[in-house]
């Protein structure tokens, strides 16, 4: 009698798993006959991460732009290479000597490690912009110096001259979110184009200024007007290096200001002439002007010379960068983290290499990486593509690494609480449960991340479709139902 209740209760056991199971890949297949995907393609795979399961699927090994839900792979990568303490420094340098009245007889440097967070005015636990070149120029006074007989250098050599990807889009790379990552970044390389916005569609909007200021910055402003809920429709068209900017696309028309943000062409160079501007207000003169280590080297006039730290900035730890870089998803952050990798593994601080220590790490792991196509860290290049096994089963594994998933879990936004989840999932089981990194680019929606079921059991998902037909947030509305049944299995 008791075996055959004890049978009952494990075939009822199994009954109701089997039936949260059959739900949750119902839910799939009936997105996959979506109108909206009926030429795009969709993947999906929830993995069992105790078992080692597949729960459910759906074209599970088929290779998808995931947009930036890549950074999961980055910055759990990181955490793993890097370690959660790792932190970043900026040094301030100088060669040649001083002399007895104060005169440097040599170059000044500011010396970047390819630190995303140096001057941003919304990392938590940093300088801001403008404190940071005001403690820069104190500590200048501090050591002693009254004049620069040299230059002020920014130097970013620290990262390779190639800040964006190769394979990113002209529309992106002028805009802030587009401007890729330096040696010696800065205000995450940003800057805001203040516009008068127009009245009446007849006349566009006018840049009233430039904050912070950017020297010899050529705006080249063809916006126009649109309606008055139309938005922010404005791009910025620029290359690395270079100073000229079009400004295409629509503004709102009104009668307030309006801000777009942009690149910071270079920004090793825009540190170097704000903090000759900073030193002024010390009554430190600077008689060899301003330039940068990559163009002394072009010039071949790069000095060799022994310097000497005056002052360093301290990064905060990694754990705190990734929690920015994934909940805020900032393209820098995770663009430096790739380079920082290649140069501390490899001594190479460039995407290529970072790219190296990505698949290794994987491969070490029991990962496959061949069919594992990564071009950048952020997940910008439309030429990225990860299938949601990969996701899922990469996912698995940080949940099973004691060192790196309690940072990493928490750099994922909470549904129903957090970043891009905030107001999703509201009134469901995954409220407070599910934990994600979405990715979004034009006809791109992707999610990769955890969620506990009704037991406590945790599951490692990912969801990408590609290509689809009709709005974002239709298409966001829809994968999330897929999402929130995972929540529900038993």
């Amino acid at each position: 009698m008791r075996y055959s209740i004890l049978l009952l209760f494990l075939s009822s056991c199994l009954s109701m798993q089997l039936s949260g199971q059959n739900t949750l890949q119902s839910a799939i297949n009936q997105l996959s006959k979506d109108k909206m995907l009926k030429h795009a393609g969709l993947g999906f795979c929830a993995i069992d991460v105790e078992a080692n399961t597949v729960i459910a699927q759906h074209n599970q090994d088929l290779g998808l732009i995931p947009a930036s839900s890549l950074k999961t792979i980055t910055t759990a990568t990181a955490l793993g290479v890097l370690g959660d303490d790792y932190r970043y420094e900026t040094r301030l340098e100088y060669d040649g000597k001083i002399t007895s009245d104060g005169t440097l007889k040599g170059n000044l440097y500011i010396t970047g490690q390819g630190d995303p967070t140096l001057g941003s005015n919304d990392m938590k636990g940093v300088k801001s912009f403008e404190e940071l070149m005001n403690e820069l120029s104190r500590s200048i006074h501090k050591a002693g110096i009254q004049c620069i007989d040299g230059y002020i250098v920014g130097d970013a050599s620290y990262f390779e001259t190639a800040a964006t990807g190769r394979t990113w889009i002209w529309e992106d790379m002028g805009n802030y979110y587009g401007g890729g990552t330096h040696g010696l970044n800065i205000n995450e390389n940003l800057y805001y184009i203040h516009f008068q916005l127009s009245p009446s569609l007849d006349k566009g909007p006018k840049v009233k200024r430039v904050s912070p200021e950017i020297p010899n910055l050529e705006l080249l402003n063809e916006l126009t007007s649109a309606g008055a809920k139309s938005g922010d429709n404005a791009y910025i068209f620029g290359a690395p290096y270079t100073n000229e900017r079009y400004i295409r696309g629509t503004l709102p028309i009104g009668k307030k200001e309006f801000k777009i943000k942009g690149s910071i062409p270079e920004p090793a160079l825009f540190t170097a002439w704000h903090l000759s501007k900073a030193l002024q207000l010390q009554n430190i003169q600077n008689e060899g002007g301003i330039t940068t280590q990559r163009q002394l080297e072009l010039q071949n006039q790069a000095s060799n010379n022994k310097r000497t730290k005056i002052y360093s900035v301290k990064s905060p730890k990694l754990s705190d960068i990734v929690e920015r870089a994934n909940i805020k998803s900032v393209n820098l952050y995770c663009e430096s983290l790739l380079k920082t990798m290649g140069s501390v593994k490899l001594k190479r601080g460039t995407t290529e290499a970072g790219l190296e220590v990505v698949k290794k790490y994987w491969s070490d792991r029991g990962i496959g990486t061949e069919s594992l196509i990564i071009k950048d860290g952020s997940g910008l290049s439309p030429r990225n593509a990860v299938s949601t096994k990969q996701f899922a089963s990469i996912l698995r594994k940080i949940a099973k690494d004691k060192k790196t998933y309690k940072s990493f879990n928490a750099s994922l936004s909470v549904a129903a609480e957090s970043g891009s989840l905030q107001n999703m999932f509201k009134g469901t089981t995954a409220a407070g449960k599910l934990r994600a990194k979405s990715g979004y680019m034009e006809a791109v929606r992707s999610y990769t991340g955890y969620t506990e079921t009704k037991s406590g059991k945790l599951v490692a998902f990912s969801i990408i479709a590609n290509n689809y037909i009709g709005s974002a947030g239709d298409m966001r509305r829809k994968i999330e139902k897929v999402m929130a049944a995972i929540a529900e299995l038993p």
